[in-house]
């Protein structure tokens, strides 16, 4: 996931506190001290406690596959090895306003893809079968919401009206350009409901609350 850095139009520093909370890292501003929930990016500890920093839409994808589409990205090179992390464990967490909604990507690549509202948006949520690759769009196309499906590599309008891949929304026919990417991130289900007690997880019969799952 990733953050915008600024609160009240002041950027902030941020390090590793070296800690976990929910299973995952705490980072530490270096302006204020306060400790950061990675995930969700709000302050847990000290002065800014409550304040929440702005999830970005991001992607996660191989290297090679970045640079063709972006052959002019400067990155760090720094050792590294490989993550133990198997996304078929995970969640791919959606929240807007007051709601949140967790996909397991288990049942979301039996689905291909997911037609949902949160908080209100109308999203579509979809993960590659065979590989890594997950994605959370809007559905509003020219002022109207569309129902995607998923055809292979690509995301369809049910009404045949669209064409989109379903890797980086690019429409390939229709009209209403691109689709919107929108920001979510990944969680181990146990964990999710350390950040979202209020949250819910995705079934194909409907949203379970945490509490009932």
């Amino acid at each position: 996931m990733v953050h915008r850095r600024e609160v009240d139009g002041r950027p902030l520093v941020l390090g590793n506190q070296g800690d976990l909370w929910g299973n995952a890292m705490t980072w530490f501003d270096h302006e204020t001290g306060s400790v950061w929930s990675q995930p969700i990016g709000e302050a847990i500890l000290g002065p800014l406690t409550g304040t929440r920093l702005d999830l970005l839409a991001s992607t996660l994808t191989e290297w090679g596959d970045w640079l063709e589409r972006h052959p002019d990205t400067v990155a760090l090179d720094a050792p590294a090895r490989m993550s133990g992390f198997a996304l078929a464990q995970m969640a791919i967490v959606v929240e807007f306003g007051s709601e949140s909604v967790a996909f397991p990507v288990s049942e979301l690549r039996q689905a291909g893809v997911v037609n949902t509202n949160v908080g209100g948006i109308p999203v579509a949520v979809t993960v590659d079968d065979d590989s890594d690759d997950w994605a959370v769009y809007s559905r509003l196309i020219d002022g109207r919401t569309v129902e995607l499906e998923r055809s292979g590599d690509d995301l369809v309008a049910a009404d045949g009206s669209g064409r989109w891949t379903a890797e980086r929304g690019v429409q390939r026919s229709g009209d209403g350009g691109n689709l919107d990417v929108l920001p979510g991130f990944t969680s181990f289900p146990a964990d999710y409901t350390t950040f979202f007690p209020d949250g819910a997880f995705w079934r194909s019969s409907g949203n379970v609350p945490v509490a009932g799952s």
